[in-house]
């Protein structure tokens, strides 16, 4: 999402193929994320079969416009093939979908990316949480349980802070067989103190933590076990997550990318950690972290 913040597409696509050295056979990008044509630059003369291309499409034109019809979904899909320089996306996610519009989501728009699979367009048919608005998915706990089936992947909101993804999402996805891509991992709370000091604060005040369990000017110390970063303890919480398929990872900088994917693919956190965090953090569902 933030690959094209002060960069051009050409820089930007770098990072997409230094990506592609070191493993990373994802993308995930957007029509409202501006980082397509990015995305197409950095896997020029990569076997389009040795990746998978994830783009989205909001329910709504905008966010906050009139709804789109099928018809206007299928023009914001075909925009997104262009940008991207394929003749077909391997998952097409209706982006952000709040509680209110899941009805209209799956009733008046998932048949038209039924269509798009038939025609060879799309692989997959996604949908992803507005998890800044809906911190205890209500969404998609929905999605996956009454509408089991309907849906092939799913993008959940989940970190250290709020982990309550994995009894009201992850149970679901993993009995359907669905397809788990983690976002929010790292985000505000994670990489700077005065955010995270806020943020805790306001799990104490409402009851969700007591105060007692942390350390108020350092809430997250106890991440940091064997020298691990907070940022770093929050990849390797997510990409150790029992369900999670992919945990997204989003920057302009090849250094921390490098960095990033290492903690994804890093050891579980020990056993003392992950006892604290739940002990701590268990209860939490109204945080994003962001």
């Amino acid at each position: 999402m933030g690959m094209t913040r002060g960069a051009t597409e050409e820089q930007a696509g770098r990072v997409v193929r230094a990506a592609v050295g070191l493993g990373v056979n994802l993308f995930d990008t957007a029509e409202s994320y501006g980082t397509e044509g990015a995305v197409r630059r950095g896997l020029e003369g990569v076997d389009r079969g040795s990746v998978v291309l994830s783009t989205k499409a909001a329910v709504r034109e905008g966010w906050d416009g009139e709804r789109r019809t099928g018809v206007e979904l299928r023009k914001c899909l075909e925009a997104s093939l262009r940008k991207l320089g394929t003749e077909y996306v391997d998952v097409y996610h209706l982006h952000g979908v709040s509680a209110e519009e899941y009805g209209y989501a799956r009733d008046e728009l998932r048949g038209e990316v039924e269509r798009f699979r038939e025609e060879g367009k799309v692989r997959w048919a996604g949908i992803t949480e507005a998890f800044g608005s809906d911190t205890g998915h209500a969404m998609l706990a929905r999605a996956v349980t009454a509408d089991a089936g309907k849906w092939d992947v799913v993008m959940v909101g989940h970190n250290v802070l709020n982990f309550s993804a994995r009894e009201r999402v992850l149970v679901g996805t993993r009995a359907a067989g669905v397809g788990t891509l983690c976002m929010f991992a790292v985000r505000r709370a994670m990489s700077d103190m005065k955010v995270l000091r806020e943020v805790v604060r306001g799990l104490i005040e409402r009851g969700e933590v007591r105060a007692g369990e942390v350390d108020a000017e350092d809430p997250l110390e106890f991440l940091s076990e064997g020298g691990a970063s907070v940022v770093e303890a929050a990849y390797r919480f997510c990409g150790n997550e029992e369900g999670m398929d992919v945990v997204l990872t989003g920057t302009g900088d090849v250094g921390h990318l490098r960095e990033n994917v290492g903690s994804i693919l890093g050891d579980r956190l020990g056993e003392a950690v992950m006892e604290r965090l739940g002990r701590v953090f268990g209860g939490v569902d109204c945080v994003s972290g962001n």
